[in-house]
């Protein structure tokens, strides 16, 4: 998601296992590598795992989803989004076969049908920035980089959406300025706590869901944060401007964080989200304020060795 520039698991800590954990390739496979196009794409941002090697990746400026496979290296327009629309951060309910996407600057979040491609639902936030989307066993949560609130959209048994719930924040992540605040989101302890990423603070803050307080993740400097992805005690932090993504050790109370990795890649031009297969991330190039370019979906380690 934007810049305005243009997991061992730890006691206590959780991975988010959503309405959704994707069915991921082994740990032991050996990773794919390189770059995968999202051909006749003219812009790009979120991306999200489906079922085993499929990921879902977005034209930030038409809301057009596209479907491909990692190890084919493959990618295809699967979904021609209604006029209008727009999608940023991206979540994949294998569950219920629904994709979740934030709608950037239409204020909207968007859903759509994994099976048929067809639209299920278009649902008003809040003016602003819709910027990305987390999912726990009980919904989906989205950011606005423009206001110090989340938005919970309810998910039941069946996959029936819900009333969507504002939560007002307090603390260190309710900072709002002009430019792009809150950005990337993922729950842990399947929605008991979520983390945030300010890009504009460089930060990552713990949020309750139940009452919007926040806290910083201490001993954790991320500057140009993007998009975030948690496994067990691992935090993946996508840093746009500067064409890397930081792992970051999570402690068990979620109070501090120490880099492990810095992950870079000469494919890398402004990566923004990042999803995983096993041992591998898949990150999106977004390319922002460059000359129109073939956009990628570029596959690193999710580790250094």
């Amino acid at each position: 998601m934007r810049h305005p520039v243009r997991h061992g698991a730890a006691a206590g800590l959780v991975a988010s296992f959503s309405l959704l954990l994707p069915t991921a390739l082994p740990a032991s496979a050996a990773p794919p590598s390189g770059e995968i196009v999202l051909d006749g794409a003219t812009s790009a941002e979120g991306i999200a795992a489906g079922e085993g090697r499929t990921f879902y990746a977005g034209e930030l400026t038409t809301g057009d989803i596209f479907r491909g496979d990692i190890r084919k290296g493959t990618a295809t327009r699967f979904i021609d989004a209604p006029a209008g629309r727009a999608a940023a951060g991206m979540k994949a309910d294998t569950c219920h076969h629904l994709l979740f996407v934030a709608g950037a600057n239409t204020g909207k979040a968007f859903v759509y049908n994994t099976d048929t491609g067809k639209p299920v639902a278009d649902i008003r936030l809040a003016q602003g920035f819709i910027n990305d989307v987390t999912l726990t066993s009980d919904g989906a949560w989205f950011t606005n980089s423009a206001a110090a609130e989340l938005y919970f959209l309810p998910v039941g048994g069946d996959g029936e959406l819900g009333k969507v719930k504002t939560l007002k924040l307090s603390g260190p992540a309710a900072d709002v300025k002009q430019g792009f605040n809150l950005n990337g989101i993922a729950a842990v302890r399947d929605g008991k706590m979520l983390i945030v990423a300010h890009s504009l603070n460089g930060a990552l803050y713990t949020v309750d869901p139940r009452t919007g307080d926040s806290a910083a993740i201490k001993g954790v400097k991320v500057p140009y944060v993007d998009g975030i992805l948690v496994r067990g005690d691992n935090l993946w932090a996508v840093q746009n401007q500067l064409n890397q993504i930081a792992r970051i050790d999570l402690s068990g109370d979620l109070a501090s964080g120490e880099v492990r990795d810095t992950i870079k890649s000469s494919d890398f031009n402004v990566p923004t989200t990042v999803a995983l297969f096993g041992n591998t991330l898949a990150a999106v190039n977004a390319q922002f304020n460059q000359p129109p370019s073939p956009f990628e979906v570029v596959l690193v380690p999710a580790w250094n060795r």
